[in-house]
């Protein structure tokens, strides 16, 4: 892909998304937007070019959006559940007519490709709609009481501002799952996107203002910061008037956003990292466990928090099955994401390569193999290398080693084989994370196996369809170092509100709970 395509691509785009090609784009958002911090100059994936400028927020820049979104909470806040969820429609149509153009900045940003770029709009539009349904649903409990003459209840209100960090591999469908569900619930947000996708942030900021402002409401309740995390992401951690920060991304991040957020009482919503496992048994479809392994192993290439890094093949089937993941391994297109029939695109930068490099270099300092790829892949323009395309790593490993214990941010499958099923569940759960799991077979017994309490200790556990690719009507998150805090669908929409027990005396008397007797 020369830079000619890029810019090309970019050229047609940029003005429909609101963005400028040239001048520096404005990346803080309260209420009017603006920026006073160093520029950030975004370099695309797919070959290195400059893709744009962005203004990134100061300490003072950050303060005028935690303002702004602070003061636009209140009215918002008492905007009927309907309402709310009717705003968050029409941005949800606003998403369905820029589908095409958003999926293309995806691509050229984090250098997805583009069915995956689409796919990912798609995900903001149907939490669009889960969360419009859902401004209808906020619903409570009637619990009965122990006191004659008395009722009791649950009710949720709205919280405040919510802080929401969300990393490079989900540039706009994870601030969408948290920002449509905090809307209807009645919250202002506060985005701080990954420095590594800032125009994909203020491409979808741009296009929730137009339909603030057409609907008549305040467009600060979704405000925006570009910065780093040593500066601006402190400052959200450490701000008492953001009650709630939930943060996508590293467990490192994750440990730190929940360490500052705690110390101050606020909560956090961590959804962290993941080290993902499929269980192969005897009696699986190996055609529907390799498709899945694929997609899982090198979807976006590699970097997805559910991507599959580890596979546990029974040995009755290993050598067949490992021999057919190598050679579709050697049929896999990588290439420029915007190329039609590319399967496998760049890796975010080379800071994501290198890293590849050093985890295939500890891979063999323990006596691992490598059966296929791993290696930079460099296209030749104008006599120079660009971009940051490796081939995947498919690679033989034990368990208990220290980098297939780590999540490597890349496309690495360990292959490992196995003898019983409760030994493959068991090196499964034996890592620090606990996102997204699945065992293919067609014994009911063994389904079952692996989904009881002493089965996978996931978050996500699957049977038969692959680790990657979640819905979102379910609850999104895991255990462990994955952070444990739940997205997108489900009764996920909770941790967003604040609830509130409530006791109704329509009595003429003052009966104490427990039966206690407090004077005459």
């Amino acid at each position: 892909m020369s830079a000619s395509s890029v810019s090309s691509v970019a050229r047609a785009i940029f003005p429909k998304l609101g963005l400028s090609l040239k001048a520096p784009n404005p990346g803080v958002f309260a209420g009017t937007w603006g920026g006073s911090g160093p520029v950030l100059e975004k370099y695309s994936p797919v070959d290195g070019s400059l893709l744009g400028r962005v203004l990134q927020a100061s300490a003072a820049d950050y303060d005028k959006a935690a303002t702004a979104a602070q003061a636009a909470f209140p009215t918002w806040r008492d905007l009927p559940a309907p309402k709310r969820g009717e705003v968050v429609r029409r941005y949800g149509d606003a998403l369905r007519e820029l589908k095409k153009e958003l999926g293309q900045l995806v691509a050229l940003e984090a250098g997805k490709i583009l069915a995956e770029g689409e796919g990912e709009v798609q995900e903001m539009i149907d939490i669009c709609d889960f969360a419009t349904g859902l401004s209808r649903q906020l619903h409570g409990l009637t619990i009965a009481s122990e006191r004659p003459g008395h009722r009791m209840m649950e009710q949720w209100q709205p919280l405040g501002v919510v802080g929401i960090i969300s990393a490079f591999n989900f540039p706009v469908a994870v601030w969408a799952w948290n920002s449509a569900l905090a809307a209807v619930c009645g919250d202002a947000t506060l985005w701080k996107p990954s420095e590594k996708t800032p125009l994909t942030a203020i491409a979808c900021i741009k296009l929730a203002e137009k339909v603030c402002r057409d609907c008549g409401v305040n467009p600060a309740i979704f405000s925006l910061v570009i910065g780093d995390g040593p500066s601006v992401g402190e400052l959200l951690a450490n701000d008492r008037r953001v009650p709630l920060v939930s943060a996508t991304g590293s467990t490192r991040m994750g440990r730190r956003v929940g360490e500052v957020v705690a110390k101050r009482f606020g909560r956090s919503l961590l959804e962290l990292g993941g080290n993902n496992a499929i269980i192969v048994t005897p009696s699986a479809d190996l055609k529907l466990a390799q498709r899945a392994i694929l997609f899982g192993a090198v979807g976006t290439a590699g970097q997805r928090c559910t991507s599959t890094r580890r596979i546990f093949v029974h040995e009755s089937v290993r050598k067949k099955f490992t021999a057919s993941l190598i050679a579709a391994y050697k049929s896999l297109p990588v290439g420029s994401p915007l190329d039609a029939g590319t399967l496998v695109g760049p890796l975010i930068d080379e800071a994501a390569v290198q890293a590849m490099q050093d985890a295939i270099t500890q891979l063999k300092l323990h006596g691992g193999k490598v059966l296929f790829g791993g290696g930079p892949v460099r296209q030749a323009q104008g006599g120079r290398l660009q971009g940051t395309y490796v081939t995947p790593c498919l690679a033989e490993a034990k368990n208990e080693w220290p980098v297939v214990q780590h999540e490597t941010f890349a496309p690495i499958l360990y292959v490992m084989g196995y003898e019983k099923l409760a030994d493959a569940i068991a090196l499964q759960n034996a890592v620090p994370q606990g996102l997204s799991s699945a065992i293919f077979t067609a014994d009911l017994r063994e389904a079952e196996q692996f989904l009881s309490a002493r089965g996978s200790d996931c978050g996500i556990a699957n049977v038969n369809i692959g680790t990657s690719g979640a819905e979102i009507g379910g609850a999104f998150g895991g255990e462990k170092e994955t952070g444990g805090g739940r997205e997108s669908g489900s009764d996920a929409w909770k941790v967003y509100m604040r609830r509130q027990t409530v006791t109704i005396n329509y009595s003429d008397s003052l009966p104490l709970a427990q039966g206690i007797k407090f004077g005459d």
